[in-house]
């Protein structure tokens, strides 16, 4: 979906450099540090308007996050929904994830959320999308050795074209459902998308997996 554009963006992010981190790349290995406490570190790639990572500082204080988001017409109504928040356990990063490995050392991130990412249908476009194996591999590294990667789409095409790419490399699937809110996971924090979706029935599927220490 094309984003509105927002005028503004550039002063705002200028003038909020606390909360959307500047110059990412200089805190490789050292996100900890920015946070002040050595609490694990989650990631959420495309965080879009900030729901989701809003919602899990607050579920989860213990746990620092960092949402990563290109588009700066997104990541500033993340932002604003983070002040709202009031939660101090997050930062956001306006960057494509094609750089994650610039980002973050090896080991140094818990988990990796991937929540209704762009399905990219297209065949010529499979290199684009979040689960290609690429991609895949950028994650094992900087996930640390009981790191999780934790996945949700309403786009089963793209579900199901993951659970094939993982399979391929050789992640463990700890879970797999095919319709989220039939188990009513109280533990699950929904992104807008979700709560749009969820409300006209779409099913929306999650997988959890792990990856294979690196060799």
């Amino acid at each position: 979906m094309r984003q509105r554009n927002k005028p503004w963006a550039d002063d705002f992010l200028r003038d909020h450099q606390d909360l959307v981190i500047p110059n990412a790349k200089d805190y490789k290995g050292k996100w900890n540090q920015l946070f002040d406490n050595n609490n694990p570190i989650h990631i959420e790639i495309g965080t879009g308007k900030g729901q989701f990572i809003a919602g899990m500082a607050k579920q989860y204080p213990s746990i620092n996050f960092i949402g990563i988001e290109l588009a700066k017409s997104v990541i500033v109504s993340a932002a604003q929904k983070v002040m709202e928040s009031e939660q101090e356990n997050i930062v956001l990063i306006n960057e494509n994830a094609e750089n994650i490995t610039d980002i973050f050392e090896e080991n140094e991130v818990e988990t990796i959320y991937l929540n209704f990412s762009d399905p990219w249908p297209k065949n010529r476009h499979e290199k684009r999308r979040l689960t290609y194996h690429t991609f895949l591999a950028d994650y094992r590294r900087v996930l640390n050795s009981n790191g999780e990667l934790i996945f949700k789409t309403d786009n089963r095409g793209l579900f199901e074209y993951s659970l094939v790419s993982f399979s391929n490399f050789g992640i463990l699937l700890n879970e797999v459902n095919l319709d989220l809110h039939v188990i009513e996971d109280p533990e699950n924090v929904m992104t807008e998308y979700e709560e749009k979706f969820s409300a006209k029935g779409q099913p929306i599927y999650r997988c959890r997996a792990r990856f294979n220490e690196r060799t």
